[in-house]
């Protein structure tokens, strides 16, 4: 990949997944992989690692999760849900609400949720992979852009289905990366994505848009989903770096 006149690369190509399950090897190989779970994983990663959690173990299931959590020993906790409900045993639900310095300034957590870690898992081929939500939009679009390779940008989806706050955010992602790679492919998929460009003015709307923000407002959880549902409220981009298999904040 050559650079262009302006020092951006040249050659980038933009695209989207939905889905965590329409992700295939190509649609990470090589390239710079942005996951992004709104709703809430994405959220609850940028705001531990905020305030000072030591690293995020991201796993498949609830059991494994426990049993690295006993075997690392003291200090570390468990986080994570299925199906938005807390988890038997574990010390922390997926409520970016919950992760304060308080308890998990210096702690690692190993972390398993419906959606979200599923969608790290799988993009573990990529050669880069960072966590992205409204949160931290314009510090991840620059973290990907800076990285110099193709960006997939990979919706977790709500079991198998698409979620509307994710494709949602993945439409203003596409848009920030595009202003800081001017000359990139935006592929159909990317294109379809920027569909959602009218909750710019307001991303507030999706709290009665989404189904899963108004199930979660259901169950008294709209705290979580308004936090979730703020733009540009940090500038830390989680990082997963599947060779050390922890999920860290990447250097500012």
């Amino acid at each position: 990949m050559t650079g262009g006149a302006d020092g951006t690369p040249a050659g980038v190509t933009i695209d989207v997944a939905l889905r965590v399950e329409d992700v295939v090897p190509a649609t990470v190989e090589g390239r710079t992989v942005l996951v992004i779970d709104v709703l809430r994983a994405s959220t609850t990663m940028v705001a531990a690692l905020g305030n000072g959690c030591a690293a995020i173990v991201p796993v498949g299931e609830p059991d494994e999760a426990l049993r690295r959590a006993a075997a690392l020993g003291d200090g570390t906790l468990v986080g994570g849900e299925r199906r938005g409900d807390p988890l038997p045993g574990f010390d922390l639900g997926n409520s970016p609400l919950e992760y304060t310095a308080e308890r998990v300034a210096r702690r690692p957590v190993i972390f398993t949720t419906s959606n979200g870690t599923r969608a790290l898992l799988a993009a573990r081929g990529a050669a880069a992979i960072g966590v992205a939500g409204f949160v931290n939009l314009s510090a991840a679009a620059a973290w990907a852009a800076g990285q110099g390779r193709d960006v997939a940008v990979l919706c977790a989806g709500e079991l198998g289905r698409d979620a509307l706050e994710d494709s949602a955010c993945a439409g203003l992602l596409v848009d920030r990366l595009v202003a800081r790679l001017p000359g990139a492919t935006v592929t159909p998929a990317a294109a379809a994505a920027s569909l959602a460009r009218p909750y710019a003015a307001d991303v507030g709307r999706l709290a009665t848009d989404a189904r899963h923000a108004r199930r979660l407002v259901a169950a008294g959880r709209g705290g979580d989903v308004a936090a979730c549902l703020t733009v540009d409220s940090s500038t830390v981009v989680p990082v997963y770096l599947p060779s050390v298999d922890k999920v860290v904040a990447a250097p500012r």
